[in-house]
């Protein structure tokens, strides 16, 4: 039931409370989450205490607020985002020592990419796909995958836009990524430098599920000026077919050698 001048119900007002912390800000002050939030001090403060009594918010030793456990608790039961990394982690692994740099693993989410796993080198510079970072669909080789292999009304959905440039090499133009869906679509993969992070190349591969649809997209990101393509699709694709075995894809993936 709404009972705010906005029309917003309890549930919304807390969605929107929980949705203030990211990974720039994981912790703030009572006020501060208001502010984020959009909502009256006084409504984020009632709402605060119940969810710090059920465990869901926690409130540091200094008085600033955090997420809570339970909240991670809760998320995780039964989560498909869980069991599909645990199933793909031990051929993430394999990916992520080939290419010394990062694996990463994206499902599609409310209309956007949602990167559920990532394995790094500790020495990487990179600050992007982190786990539970979002991206644009046509802003991330993992999106494209995701989006090639979508249905034609969820395509021309997304492709309606409008569509953010990251970067500069984003790519924007409907026709352009038209074209790039069909290439992926043939190929089975996508090698594309600089659409997310201008430094770095993403090169994504399709994961498969029960009856083929798909599940997942399997991505290596590499430094622009070191993408050995030729090299790390087969790695990704070798990964990407243990992973749709396991989920209980059929025997014959859409992926091929380049």
């Amino acid at each position: 039931m709404a009972n705010s001048p906005t029309g917003d119900s309890v549930i919304t007002r807390v969605v929107r409370l929980m949705s203030a912390f990211d990974r720039d800000l994981p912790s703030m002050t009572l006020s501060g989450l208001a502010r984020r939030a959009d909502l009256p001090l006084t409504t984020a403060h009632r709402l605060v205490e119940e969810l710090v009594r059920h465990g869901l918010i926690d409130r540091l030793p200094g008085g600033e607020l955090r997420p809570g456990m339970r909240m991670w608790e809760l998320a995780a039961r039964g989560s498909q985002a869980l069991t599909l990394r645990e199933i793909a982690l031990p051929f993430m692994e394999d990916v992520q020592a080939a290419v010394h740099q990062h694996a990463t693993l994206a499902v599609l989410d409310h209309g956007s990419v949602l990167y559920v796993e990532r394995l790094s080198s500790p020495d990487s510079p990179l600050d992007a796909a982190h786990i539970a970072q979002r991206m644009p669909l046509h802003a991330a080789s993992s999106g494209l995958v995701l989006l090639a292999y979508s249905s034609p009304e969820f395509q021309r959905e997304v492709l309606a836009g409008p569509l953010e440039k990251v970067t500069p090499e984003t790519l924007t133009d409907p026709q352009l990524i038209r074209k790039y869906l069909a290439e992926i679509r043939q190929r089975g993969y996508v090698a594309l430098p600089g659409i997310g992070v201008t430094e770095w190349t993403g090169i994504a591969v399709p994961v498969l599920g029960p009856g083929n649809g798909i599940a997942a997209a399997l991505n290596a990101i590499v430094p622009r000026a070191e993408a050995n393509v030729p090299f790390v699709v087969p790695a990704l694709l070798t990964a990407a077919h243990g992973i749709s075995r396991a989920l209980g894809a059929e025997s014959r993936h859409p992926a091929r050698r380049p």
